[in-house]
């Protein structure tokens, strides 16, 4: 198994950017407005994982929020998959039930979440990565 990122919900990206900045010497490597889902979200490498910083776009419910839930802190964890469709089919014969409306796109490339209740309580995501360059967008 691969962690492939944990994800935090912050209040201000900009802020916890600087913060993140200022402890650790890191920088993002990507920044993306996700609108369809009400998020700003920021990508850290760290040298064994990387940390997702998301940050709700708008005061009104959104998909991210209804996904995610509201308040900042840690957030969840995502393993890395070959095949997010083939991934999801095994969990369910194994008693995990995906939430509504995944899969489905993400920062990373296809992601699934899924319900809390049946992963122990931990709101967990897989992803298949997408090979991109890696650079700002």
């Amino acid at each position: 198994m691969i962690v492939d990122h944990i994800g935090i919900v912050v209040r201000d990206l900009d802020h916890a950017l600087a913060l993140w900045e200022k402890l650790f010497s890191l920088k993002p490597t990507v920044i993306r407005d996700m609108p369809e889902s009400g998020l700003r979200i920021a990508h850290l490498k760290t040298q064994n994982v990387e940390i997702e910083l998301l940050q709700y776009s708008m005061e009104e419910e959104s998909f991210g929020k209804k996904v995610m839930g509201s308040r900042p802190g840690l957030n969840h964890l995502s393993v890395r998959v070959d095949h997010v469709d083939d991934s999801i089919q095994d969990l369910e014969r194994k008693g995990v039930i995906a939430k509504e409306g995944f899969p489905r796109q993400g920062s990373h490339g296809r992601i699934a979440f899924f319900e809390p209740e049946t992963t122990g309580g931990i709101l967990m995501e897989i992803c298949e990565k997408e090979e991109k360059d890696g650079g700002l967008e």
